[in-house]
C-alpha cells in the first residue's frame, strides 16, 4: 500500500464493528500494587457486572468524513451483517462522495469473510483492501472508536438510551 498514490484513498470506505458499555470495559482491568496492599482503596478499580449492559455498533469512514452508525441489537452473526451492508454499504458511499466507485475495507472477521458476504461485497464493490489472516487491525477507524470511548467516559450514563444519544451528538463532532 506503501507505492499507493495518495488520491487513491480518497475512495476507500473502512468499517468496522465495536462494543460500547454503559460502565466501561466489561473485560479484565489490571492493576499494579506492592505486596500486601491489595485491600488499599487506591488500588481498586469500581466495576458492574457485564459492564452494566452497552451497545454494539457498526460505523464507517472515509477520506470525507464518518458515516451513520448502525446500533445493533443482540449479537452479530453473519446473516445480520449481511442486511447491515446492503442497507448501509452503498448509501454510505454516496454520501460520502465516492459513488459507487470505492474501495471497501473490512477486517477478516468471521462474519465478514462468510461467502454470503464475500458475494454481496463482490457485487457490490468489487474493489476490496485485502489483509492478510492473523494480521494486526490496521483499520483507521480504530482511532475513532478510541475517541469515541473517551468522549463517552465524559459523561454520566445510567442507561443505554443515553448511550447511544451522547454518541450519535459525539460522532458528527469528528
Amino acid at each position: 500500500m506503501l507505492n499507493k498514490p495518495e488520491t487513491y484513498w480518497n475512495n476507500v470506505l473502512f468499517a468496522d464493528e465495536s462494543k460500547f458499555n454503559i460502565f466501561g470495559s466489561d473485560g479484565r482491568i489490571m492493576v499494579w500494587r506492592r505486596k500486601n496492599e491489595e485491600l488499599n482503596p487506591q488500588n481498586s478499580v469500581e466495576t458492574v457486572k457485564y459492564g452494566g449492559g452497552g451497545v454494539l455498533v457498526r460505523g464507517c469512514m472515509s477520506a470525507s468524513g464518518v458515516g451513520n452508525l448502525v446500533f445493533i441489537d443482540g449479537i452479530i452473526n453473519h446473516a445480520l451483517y449481511l442486511n447491515i451492508l446492503r442497507d448501509d454499504l452503498k448509501l454510505s458511499a454516496q454520501n460520502f462522495g465516492i459513488g459507487n466507485n470505492f474501495v471497501f475495507y473490512q477486517d477478516n472477521d468471521p462474519k465478514h469473510t462468510a461467502l454470503n458476504v464475500s458475494l454481496l461485497c463482490l457485487y457490490n464493490c468489487p474493489q476490496n483492501l485485502k489483509t492478510l489472516p492473523q494480521s494486526p487491525d490496521l483499520n483507521p477507524i480504530e482511532h475513532i472508536w478510541r475517541e469515541q470511548e473517551v468522549r463517552v467516559r465524559k459523561h454520566d450514563i445510567k442507561k443505554k438510551s443515553e448511550l447511544k444519544t451522547v454518541m450519535m451528538g459525539r460522532m458528527d463532532e469528528h
